[in-house]
């Protein structure tokens, strides 16, 4: 008898129950070797009191399955409830979220018949680090975490995920001309990584352009790799423009633990009307399949999808006049897949897996290329203050200098405006104020905070400023 792999499965909210329903009988008629343990999560685990949707026990299953097949949920309206998927993904280092983006005219519409792009998207880190501050009464600030191992591991994944799947090139998207430390850590990174792929063709484009080219000639990309937030867009845009959002499936990755999922929402106008498409949840599960080494299945599953779409079996949302068939509900749909297991697509290009490794590439090591010699050399002192222009308070702060330390700019929304700025330049009460030495130390930092205070300034945060090899590890301002 064939070992049964353990998974958890969440049957969601809105037109989730319908869809894993769909979804788990289409996986159980194709040979699915699993073994089901189910958890609550969602709405009413959320109006239950529990400010992240999903109970401890839930948390005791995920860790001893490792595998998490998930239906979208709906997270109720009003503050204080958290994002379960961004819960998730950090509890579980779900570092890498994997989304084929396919295009599967002509029986889905789609302006671009011959796409098939892969976004890998960074999944932990970048602004979804979630730090946030508001340092004064009109002001918000929001850190963006770029960290050389996150950088490595999501990298390599994407490289070894383009090797395994015989694709031909792996594209990186940064804004590294503007965020120049950030994401330019991410462009060295990538640049560095790729030497060691001379099989596979690499590139980068800056975000914006390359998001223009991919909605424009999407055929001109294999594997795109990015930071978390241009990756949670551009997946979504690359998913709409391949045929419909409905359509796409989502792996989430880590070293122990994996989620997969469709892309879309929980679409509670739609639930319970037998009409919601299932076809993102299962092609979410054929990459669980994948995962867990049933590549056999993961075929039979996607092929038979692949067959049913041929056959013009299709749910109201891709019916269309002249190209389908027959209009199906979601239960119809999935008899319809589950009929056509063993057979191939004649049209389409049938699917074919390769197993998935037994242990996802991690990076470096915590402190991997850090052998520089750090130097502090100064620190940015952020004032609120509201008492008149950059002229009236460049001035006052000079007169914190000393001890080694001097003023060389303050800034404001990163402008220079002080020395030589532009009275018409819009200002905030937030000011950064840059104080440097050849050297210092913490000791001068705290003297200065020290002399700041008793001048009665409103000191609301510090950013300590350090050479790496003499080469500064700060952005300028615009204007320094």
């Amino acid at each position: 008898m064939a070992t049964l792999t353990q998974i958890t499965v969440a049957h969601g909210d809105g037109i989730g129950p319908e869809i894993m329903a769909a979804t788990l009988h289409i996986l159980k008629e194709a040979g699915a070797r699993i073994a089901i343990e189910e958890i609550e999560i969602g709405e009413k685990v959320y109006l239950r009191g529990n400010s992240a949707g999903i109970e401890p026990t839930s948390w005791e299953s995920l860790r001893r399955t490792k595998v998490f097949l998930k239906a979208p949920i709906t997270t109720p309206q009003g503050g204080g409830f958290k994002s379960l998927n961004v819960t998730t993904r950090k509890m579980l280092g779900l570092y890498a979220n994997v989304r084929p983006c396919v295009a599967y005219h002509p029986y889905v519409d789609t302006l671009h018949p011959g796409m098939d792009v892969v976004i890998v998207r960074e999944n932990e880190e970048d602004l979804y680090a979630g730090i946030e501050y508001r340092p004064t009464a009109n002001v918000t600030q929001s850190i963006k975490l770029i960290s050389r191992p996150g950088c490595e591991r999501i990298v390599r994944y994407a490289f070894e995920y383009a090797r395994r799947n015989s694709r031909k090139k792996v594209t990186c998207f940064t804004k590294d001309n503007i965020m120049k430390i950030s994401d330019g850590l991410f462009h060295k990174v990538f640049d560095e990584i790729a030497a060691g792929y001379p099989d596979i063709e690499k590139e980068h484009w800056i975000v914006d352009i390359g998001a223009a080219k991919m909605a424009d000639t999407p055929e001109a990309f294999d594997v795109i790799v990015m930071p978390n937030l241009y990756g949670d867009i551009l997946s979504d845009v690359a998913a709409q423009i391949a045929g419909s959002v409905g359509l796409a499936g989502s792996a989430n990755i880590g070293a122990k633990y994996a989620m997969f999922e469709a892309i879309h929402g929980s679409a509670p106008r739609r639930a319970g009307q037998n009409l919601a498409n299932p076809s993102g949840l299962l092609l979410g599960s054929v990459m669980m399949l994948v995962h867990i080494g049933q590549t056999d299945v993961a075929e039979r599953v996607h092929n038979a999808w692949l067959r049913t779409m041929e056959d013009g079996i299709h749910t109201y949302d891709i019916y269309a006049d002249g190209i389908s068939k027959e209009k199906v509900g979601t239960k119809e749909f999935a008899q319809a897949v589950a009929a056509r297991v063993g057979q191939m697509p004649e049209k389409l290009k049938p699917a074919s897996y390769s197993a998935a490794p037994k242990q996802t590439p991690t990076g470096a090591a915590p402190g991997a290329g850090s052998a520089e010699r750090k130097q502090l050399v100064g620190t940015d002192l952020f004032l609120d203050w509201n008492a008149g222009s950059a002229a009236d308070l460049g001035p006052a702060v000079e007169k914190l200098a000393g001890d080694g330390l001097g003023l060389t700019m303050i800034d404001n929304r990163g402008v220079k405006v002080y020395p030589g700025g532009f009275a018409d330049t819009l200002t905030s009460e937030f000011w950064r104020c840059r104080f440097l030495a050849a050297s210092a130390t913490q000791t001068q930092v705290i003297r200065l905070l020290e002399r700041a205070a008793a001048a009665g300034f409103d000191v609301v945060k510090t950013e300590n400023l350090y050479t790496y090899d003499g080469k500064p590890g700060y952005s300028a301002g615009q204007g320094e």
